[in-house]
């Protein structure tokens, strides 16, 4: 994954965040096992991004990008219970392979920004393979593309939980609007605000310990 270090001259990043179906994304071991022609569900339903400038004061954020997609396939009870989106809202929704050129265009070539960044990788390859961009055993996405928020907190936060709800804890991030629901822009909003108060320094108090979550 990629330091603070690495992005020492960078001027753009974008902070990236996935609600899915809640099914494991096949490997592509058990993807050639499948009978040929086989129509795979899609596990993203929403994607939210925000990006991230750097000025004259340090990272500001910017603009945002926000979909939620159709995956072609059911959706679990327990990632509902999540996130909320149930396929009912998501009847007219685009396929990932209809928003692909306007998520392409709003990421630029710019590093992404994530929490627990292998996840978010993942899911990316499964879809970008799903809408014939490469293969199946092909990445589009790697460690070089990414900045991970989960690893920068086990700098700042040796031995200390390494969920989203926790580091917000931590930083003293407000993370209420998460506290019914998760949703792909919201933390990456949250993950944008994370990393910031990393990247710029902060004042590191021994009694922040306490979490109401752990997600």
């Amino acid at each position: 994954m990629l330091s603070l270090d690495d992005l020492a001259t960078t001027s753009r990043i974008v902070a990236i965040d996935a609600e899915t179906t809640g099914f494991k994304v096949p490997t592509p071991a058990e993807i050639k096992k499948m009978p040929k022609g086989l129509r795979l569900p899609g596990v993203v339903i929403e994607i939210g991004c925000l990006e991230l400038v750097r000025g004259d004061e340090g990272w500001k954020t910017g603009e945002s990008w926000q979909r939620r997609l159709q995956p072609g396939g059911p959706i679990s009870k327990a990632s509902i219970d999540v996130h909320g989106i149930s396929p009912a809202e998501l009847k007219t929704a685009p396929s990932f392979r209809d928003v692909l050129d306007d998520f392409e265009a709003f990421i630029g070539q710019d590093a992404l920004l994530a929490h627990s960044a292998e996840n978010e990788m993942e899911f990316l390859n499964f879809e970008y393979a799903r809408a014939g961009r490469c293969g199946f055993d092909e990445m589009i996405f790697g460690d070089g593309d990414f900045v991970c928020t989960q690893e920068l907190s086990r700098q700042f936060f040796p031995g200390v939980p390494g969920s989203l709800d926790v580091l917000c804890d931590r930083l003293w991030v407000d993370r209420s609007d998460r506290f019914e629901h998760h949703g792909a822009l919201l933390d990456a909003i949250l993950t944008a605000e994370a990393f910031m108060k990393m990247a710029g320094g902060f004042v590191q108090d021994d009694t922040r310990y306490m979490s109401f979550g752990d997600q």
